[in-house]
Parts: structure tokens; sequence; C-alpha cells
């Protein structure tokens, strides 16, 4: 009989025990069997169970060889549908050629980097959902005006409809965290482009938050320069979490406007 698997502290790893969360997990996928679905971080499978009860296509990336081992020797998954590799380096073209779903409990040191990674495929994942540590899950989804509203959530807000589901305890795990849990899901949106260069919005958008208790005339400074005759207009007195998609969208196409404005005078 196989041990259960070791949870490791340098790989975040806080393995969920609670069958009902599981569940309820599980369930926030959309009931369209025809998209495959991939698992990141599976741990000892008390997710992969119900997403395999459910009927669905199922893929599973785990970085943990202790896990990939049990995984194979406790779940009867299509021969290469276990996969032990990193989920943030894999090429995933390679894997999904079609839109895929992404689910998970996610491991709380790189929660923010696997929303990042989604993003690059955001016209090849409709929807993802999972557990991750509360704050994160509610930086995701503030709404502007939030002290939580941030880098991430303009950027994931800008392609996804997001919605926080329910807090789960720290004693749902083992170990447990020293933090609450929370699930979400994310819902590809209508958007099919911003209306903006996509490169520039991303700057913009990091910049304004890099001094973001400052007003945008200040914290927009390392883009635009001290005298920008743009500073004058009404949003430039918001601070950056006061500002909706669509206002950062405004912001890059001043941003753009300006800078090929000096690089024609420097010509």
């Amino acid at each position: 009989m196989t041990r259960p698997v070791r949870p490791k502290k340098a790989l975040g790893q806080h393995f969920l025990k609670d069958l009902d969360v599981a569940q309820r997990i599980a369930g926030t996928l959309p009931d369209n069997k025809c998209l495959p679905v991939l698992e990141v971080g599976p741990g000892m499978g008390v997710l992969t169970r119900f997403l395999i009860e459910a009927g669905h296509r199922l893929h599973v990336v785990e970085i943990d060889l202790e896990a990939v081992h049990y995984l194979e020797t406790h779940f009867s998954l299509p021969e290469g549908h276990i996969i032990a590799g990193d989920f943030l380096r894999m090429d995933l073209d390679k894997l999904f050629p079609s839109p895929f779903c992404v689910i998970g409990n996610y491991p709380y040191n790189i929660s923010s980097q696997i929303f990042f990674k989604v993003l690059d495929y955001k016209d090849r994942i409709p929807f993802c959902s999972g557990m991750l540590q509360k704050e994160v899950a509610e930086r995701l989804a503030a709404a502007p005006g939030s002290r939580t509203y941030g880098i991430l959530s303009v950027l994931l807000q800008a392609w996804y409809d997001v919605s926080f589901l329910f807090t789960v305890d720290e004693d749902a795990f083992e170990p447990p965290p020293r933090v609450k849990s929370a699930v979400i899901k994310i819902v590809r949106n209508e958007r099919t482009h911003l209306g903006c260069d996509q490169a520039l919005f991303k700057t913009v958008v990091k910049t304004a938050f890099n001094q973001r208790r400052k007003t945008l005339r200040n914290s927009m400074k390392p883009l635009l320069g001290k005298d920008c005759p743009d500073y004058a207009a009404p949003l430039f007195d918001k601070r950056p979490e006061q500002l909706s998609v669509e206002q950062f969208v405004e912001l890059t196409l001043i941003t753009s406007r300006y800078l090929k404005a000096q690089n024609k005078q420097s010509l």
C-alpha cells in the first residue's frame, strides 16, 4: 500500500482533507464536458477524485514526484494525463491545441503567478476556478476603490469576470495553514480587444500601482516625465486604485499619444 504523501513546506503544500469542500470546488466547473480540464497541483487527488467522477476529460500536473507516484498508483487516468512538471514552465500550446479549463487547490506561494500564466492563455482558457489564500482571492475579485484592488485585479478583470465564491477554514487542510483560504472562479468576458496596445496597458497599470498612494500625476512620471500637458486632465487627480479597467485603457491611450509625440520631436 502506498503511503500518504508528506506535505513539503518548500512547495507550499497544504493538502485539502475536507471532502465536502473538494466536491464543491469540483462543482464550480461548467457542465460542458467537451472542454478538457487541467488540474494544477493535485497532491493526493482529493479534488481529482471528484473531477473524474463528474466525467471531465482530465489532465493533472504535479511538480512533487512523490505525489506523482501516489496519483499513478491510485488513479486510472489515460497514459500521459498525469504530468510530472511545473505548471509555470509548461508549454500549454502543446498539451491543449483547443480551449480548456483550469482548476486546482493552488500552492499559496505561486498562486498569483498561476493567474498571470492563465492570462497568457486568455484566448484558450474560458474558465478557471480553484482555491488560494483568502487575501489573494479578495485581491483578484476587488472592485475599483477597494484597498486590495491592484495590478492583478485590473489585468485579470480586463479579460475575465471574477467571482469570490466561499471561504475555507484552516482545519480543512493537513497541515493547517496559518491563513484562511477561499475559492474563486473566473469566466472569460466578451472583450476581444482592449482598444489600446496590450503591452503598454500592462506597463501603465504596473507603473501606476508602483506608487499607489500617490495621484496618477505623480505615479506616472516614470513614463510621462514631469511636464506632460495631459496632467491637467481630471483623470490624473485620481489614485490608481480608483480607476476602472476602462479608465486604465483611457490612461494607456493618453500615454501612447504622448510617447509618440515625444518620439517625433526627438527625430
